[in-house]
C-alpha cells in the first residue's frame, strides 16, 4: 500500500508561481513512478508531469512543458511540482499519483492523493 498526501495549493495571480508537494509513504513506493494530474471543474482529469524514483526521468504534458518542473527528494520521500508563469487555465485540483512507468494515462496509476486546489485569478 502507498499513501500520498499533497500540499502547497492556494490562490495565485496570473504569472505567479506555486510549489506543490506530495509526501509518499508505504512499503514499496520507491518502485513506482510519481505523477501529477489535474482536474478543472467540468473537465476530465488530465496528465501534467511524471518522474521516476530511480534515475529521475521526467515527462511533461505539452500544456505545462517549459513552465512546470517535477522533481523528487528521495531522502524525504517527497515529489514536487514547481509551477511558474501560471495561467488562468491552470486552475484545477492537482493530484499526486503513484504508477508503473512513465505514463500519461491515469489508468496506469494505482494510488492517488486527496488533491490540492490551485486557483489562478487576478
Amino acid at each position: 500500500q502507498v499513501q500520498l498526501v499533497e500540499s502547497g495549493g492556494g490562490l495565485v495571480q496570473p504569472g505567479g508561481s506555486l510549489r506543490l508537494s506530495c509526501a509518499a509513504s508505504g512499503r514499496t513506493f520507491n518502485s513506482y513512478a510519481m505523477g501529477w494530474f489535474r482536474q478543472a471543474p467540468g473537465k476530465e482529469r488530465e496528465f501534467a508531469a511524471v518522474i521516476t524514483w530511480i534515475g529521475g526521468t521526467t515527462y511533461y504534458a505539452d500544456s505545462v512543458k517549459g513552465r512546470f518542473t517535477i522533481s523528487r527528494d528521495n531522502a524525504k520521500n517527497t515529489v514536487y511540482l514547481q509551477m511558474n508563469r501560471l495561467k488562468l487555465e491552470d486552475t484545477a485540483v492537482y493530484y499526486c499519483a503513484a504508477g508503473r512507468g512513465l505514463a500519461a494515462d491515469a489508468r496506469r496509476y494505482d494510488y492517488w492523493g486527496q488533491g490540492t486546489q490551485v486557483t489562478v485569478s487576478s
